[in-house]
């Protein structure tokens, strides 16, 4: 008599066909730069005038060359770190406050979310380029008028006084940098929470509608249904926006803008690799602890 599949093994199943598109581009695409990646890193490589290449192994010098001799790579490498250490949690927070305010009942809220998810389609090379020379003219960088006008907005606010004062009230330092950290940063930020927005609001809509009518017959406050109810909720989203916030970080920053120019702008092939490979390992501790520490809290719905 043949064994019936349990439920949790047709879902298991289903859930790996549903995969397996990029399980076999995995295979058969990424794995295999990333094994050529590796094979450049331990060699020397040179172009051929006639096409293709040729590698000598050399071991770890192209390593030794990248944390010892390259004199910008340390730094943007820690830059990295710490500016993913910023904005993530910013990020995250940011969007999901967003997504609560999009996800409620007003006029004009297909237009809102249309607005907030611009950046995502914006975020090309052109279009980028033209709206960072325009926040450059807001605050002062181009233009005389702007500049006057970001003077005479600043003169009466003092943002070292505001700091001092705060300070002597017994505020936190380390909070209070990072809190005007977040304000210097608020372009930023918004120009990265499109899809994370998205993937929220789709969360908040899948939360059955029955939890918060029972919250509200057994009397809990706003604060209680959200710590309660929304929060658990969307927690496995947090998770999937975490990872994709950390690799879209990632791409982004100076690390791939320099193992680029080492590659394509100095032809240095093999130290470009190990660069990228040294970039793609962080990467994968990064999201391993992130994964390991947040799937603690997650809460699975079924």
């Amino acid at each position: 008599m043949k064994k019936k599949l349990s439920l949790k093994n047709k879902r298991a199943l289903t859930g790996l066909v549903f995969i397996s598109p990029w399980l076999f581009g995995f295979l058969y695409f990424y794995l295999r730069g990333i094994l050529q990646t590796i094979e450049f890193s331990l060699s020397d490589v040179s172009a051929l005038e006639t096409g293709g290449f040729t590698t000598n192994f050399i071991g770890l010098d192209n390593f030794r060359f990248a944390f010892f001799q390259d004199p910008e790579f340390n730094q943007i490498i820690v830059n990295t770190v710490v500016d993913i250490l910023v904005d993530v949690p910013l990020i995250i927070f940011f969007s999901l406050f967003m997504a609560m305010l999009l996800n409620g009942k007003f006029r004009g809220r297909t237009v809102m979310r249309a607005i907030f998810f611009l950046p995502v389609i914006m975020n090309a090379g052109a279009i980028n380029s033209a709206l960072e020379f325009a926040q450059q003219n807001i605050v002062g960088g181009v233009s005389p008028v702007s500049s006057e006008v970001a003077a005479a907005a600043t003169e009466g606010l003092n943002l070292n006084t505001i700091m001092m004062t705060f300070t002597d009230i017994g505020f936190p330092v380390a909070i209070l940098e990072y809190i005007t950290g977040a304000v210097s940063r608020i372009y930023l930020i918004v120009r990265s929470s499109g899809v994370q927005i998205v993937i929220f609001i789709a969360a908040l809509q899948s939360i059955p509608h029955a939890l918060y009518e029972v919250a509200e017959i057994e009397g809990a406050t706003a604060y209680e249904t959200f710590w309660k109810i929304t929060f658990p909720m969307v927690s496995p989203l947090i998770l999937t926006n975490i990872v994709y916030t950390i690799v879209d970080s990632f791409v982004q920053s100076e690390v791939v803008e320099k193992t680029q120019t080492v590659a394509f702008t100095n032809y240095n092939y093999g130290a470009g690799s190990a660069m990228s490979l040294v970039s793609t390992i962080l990467v994968c501790i990064i999201l391993g602890i992130s994964g390991y520490i947040i799937s603690k809290k997650t809460f699975y719905y079924n």
